[in-house]
């Protein structure tokens, strides 16, 4: 998918259509987790620092908080949409999968472009996203044609092409050299693939190390047969206690649920995947069972990560009685690790969240909640009016606040000014700016 999260935020909120959007955090930490190609013309990008990617932009950047409710609807729209033309998809991660259609097996350059140019439409119909692909004889090539395919193409690279193209790369395009094997190939004068695929396959194993050299080696000279397989998910991996004495109070939960996570996490490096969904089982006196989820936009083995999400959705026992039981599940196993590009959003641990928002899916970070608290609105926050519909705001301060009311098929929508304290106003559901 094209800039995903740039492109989602400009999809459901059309006034930031053909603007430099920059998704992620706003603080002295955030960090850029997705730009719009309008961003990128000025020189930012992914994982840059937010304070740096506003300055190469100016006024003109527009700042949005990411939504991973939105991005993994949008997500599960496009897989499903793929695999009405292909059962078996291979995801990277949740906007980039493999495909390997047994109709193409042999098929002519024309036959491949003809096929990705339908998926393409298929992808637009149904989400109004735009993808890019790109098609080879293996995984490293297909790769390698969707970056060229960007923005909005695709590029079929044919056996014949494909020793020359590989051969002129930097050898940091070969899927699987880092900055570490890099600098070591550059140290030895090695800087491109074919530099690197010239190499006798014994002194590639020795430079990288014996298995990783010579499948690098084999990649380097086009040599790619790894299948593409449906990655599976395993069942839930978990840990729990039953406590002495009921807890009854806030902070000895969280001590709990923290001590849950990290018991769940060395589990979960045992079993060596990686999670995306994460379930707080709380039993109460009365053998009443509470589950709450929180569920992460990529999957991760970080702990801080997991732990915050337990967290997020903690329940105060003074609201829901006391509780003898406490468990940290990990669902949505996965071998694809995506490590966040926003941890201080995915990181923050709630201090004061109420039961009303521990019992949705996605709690808002700590930041926005104690703003929520006092009665302040967040820019980006989706919201809801009864005369007006959904919406989201996009300024705040001095008792008022400004939203713009659009979805994903209005068009760009009116903004109105209210009193922050306007009774008509409500937090939304970010999926109602998908309708």
């Amino acid at each position: 998918m094209d800039a995903f999260f740039a492109s989602a935020e400009q999809l459901t909120r059309p006034t930031l259509r053909g603007r430099p959007v920059l998704v992620g955090g706003a603080g002295q930490r955030g960090v850029v987790a997705g730009a719009s190609y309008e961003a990128r013309v000025y020189g930012a990008r992914s994982a840059m620092p937010m304070h740096q990617a506003r300055r190469l932009i100016g006024v003109s950047a527009v700042v949005v908080p990411p939504r991973g409710a939105v991005y993994s609807a949008l997500s599960a729209q496009v897989f499903d949409t793929l695999r009405g033309c292909v059962p078996v998809l291979e995801t990277l991660s949740f906007d980039e999968a493999f495909a390997e259609p047994a109709e193409l097996s042999g098929a002519s350059v024309e036959r491949v472009e003809q096929y990705c140019a339908t998926l393409r439409e298929l992808v637009r119909a149904r989400t109004g996203l735009t993808a890019s692909i790109g098609a080879g004889t293996g995984k490293q090539l297909a790769k390698i044609g969707s970056g060229l395919a960007k923005p909005d193409g695709m590029r079929v690279i044919s056996p014949a092409e494909q020793g020359a193209l590989l051969a002129a790369l930097p050898v940091r395009k070969l899927w699987g050299i880092g900055p570490v094997a890099e600098s070591r190939l550059r140290g030895l004068g090695i800087e491109t693939v074919g530099a690197f695929a010239a190499l006798p396959e014994s002194e590639a194993a020795s430079i990288l190390g014996g298995s990783v050299g010579a499948a690098l080696h084999r990649l380097a000279r086009g040599i790619d047969d790894r299948p593409v397989a449906e990655r599976a998910e395993a069942k839930q991996i978990s840990a729990e206690n039953t406590y002495e004495r009921d807890i009854v109070t806030l902070p000895d939960l969280r001590v709990a649920v923290t001590a849950m996570a990290a018991a769940a996490h060395r589990r979960l490096e045992r079993d060596g995947r990686a999670a995306r969904t994460v379930v707080l089982k709380l039993k109460k006196s009365d053998m009443g069972i509470v589950t709450r989820s929180f569920t992460l936009p990529y999957a991760t083995a970080d702990l801080t990560t997991l732990s915050a999400a337990a967290q997020r959705s903690a329940i105060d026992p003074v609201e829901l009685g006391p509780i003898r039981l406490v468990g940290v599940g990990y669902g949505g196993l996965s071998d694809v690790r995506q490590e966040s590009l926003f941890p201080e959003l995915d990181q923050a641990v709630p201090e004061d969240l109420d039961i009303e928002s521990a019992d949705r899916t996605e709690a808002p970070p700590a930041d926005e909640t104690r703003n929520l608290l006092a009665g302040q609105w967040v820019p980006g926050l989706d919201v809801y009016h009864a005369e007006f519909g959904h919406g989201w705001v996009q300024g705040a301060g001095y008792g008022v606040v400004t939203v713009r009311f659009e979805t994903s098929s209005t068009g760009p929508g009116p903004a109105r000014t209210f009193r922050a304290d306007d009774s008509g106003l409500s937090r939304a559901d970010p999926l109602g700016s998908l309708t």
